[in-house]
């Protein structure tokens, strides 16, 4: 069987969002694995972008509007044939604790982290290139100077706040990926076009291509339509320019809603 890539693109500012602070989690989680200076240092930048997103959206309410509709629309399959009632009951039990969770959180989402005057430093100076150099903060390569260990344990008490938040979106996100099929598509010379379903407004689409074709997916989303150009990267060109594939492309497509 040929390996898949799968590219996926949220198409509301939720799901944006719930992406977004998807992947830095996992990247500050690979950073925190890691024992190096360098790591540490990048970590600490990554937690401060989690911050700086979940600054301008008000996760914890978005995140518990989400779980509370999946909930409700999830509680409506109890008694539908085929269903999985013990698979759905877990379902249903771990959003309704994730929401207790999270109700139980005071104030927004790494607060603490704002007020923090050592973390604080480090991100007024990050917005400045090389402006975390050692004359800049000395502070801060003490701290990469400690123990791994020690520094280690106080990322982990700083991303703690966000590991709740992570835990509720995959739960999230992987409910609305399984919620659809992926379907044999073609697009003549590299375009393709669908219209979206009004009555069921798509959260997110994924699009499935072999690992080693030459090109990748490049979608551009609306109220009414969608619409995918595939492109090919010229990496040995010196522009190093994209350009859309003129081949007649196969492909598979998952339009997920929950």
């Amino acid at each position: 069987m040929t390996a898949l890539n799968v590219f996926e693109h949220p198409l509301n500012e939720r799901m944006r969002a719930f992406f977004r602070v998807s992947e830095l989690f996992r990247r500050a989680q690979h950073f925190l694995s890691a024992s190096t200076q360098y790591d540490a240092e990048a970590a600490v930048l990554t937690l401060l972008e989690l911050s700086e997103v979940t600054g301008r959206f008000d996760l914890k309410r978005e995140l518990m509007k989400e779980l509370e509709r999946q909930n409700a629309s999830l509680s409506a399959l109890q008694q539908a044939p085929g269903v999985d009632a013990y698979k759905l009951a877990d379902v249903l039990d771990q959003q309704k604790a994730l929401i207790r969770r999270l109700h139980d959180i005071n104030g927004p989402i790494g607060a603490a982290i704002k007020n923090h005057e050592f973390l604080a430093a480090i991100q007024q100076r990050s917005k400045i290139s090389g402006g975390l150099c050692e004359f800049d903060l000395p502070m801060l390569h003490y701290w990469l100077r400690l123990p791994a260990d020690v520094r280690r344990d106080m990322l982990i008490i700083w991303l703690s706040p966000f590991a709740l938040v992570n835990e509720g979106i995959d739960l999230i996100l992987n409910l609305v990926r399984e919620s659809a099929v992926p379907i044999a598509q073609h697009a003549e010379g590299g375009f393709y076009q669908q219209a979206l379903a009004p009555n069921m407004p798509a959260q997110i689409l994924r699009v499935f291509l072999p690992e080693d074709v030459g090109y990748f997916p490049e979608v551009s989303a609306g109220k009414q339509r969608f619409s995918i150009r595939f492109l090919e990267l010229e990496l040995d060109s010196d522009e190093g320019r994209t350009r859309q594939s003129s081949e007649n492309i196969d492909f598979k497509l998952a339009s997920c809603a929950l």
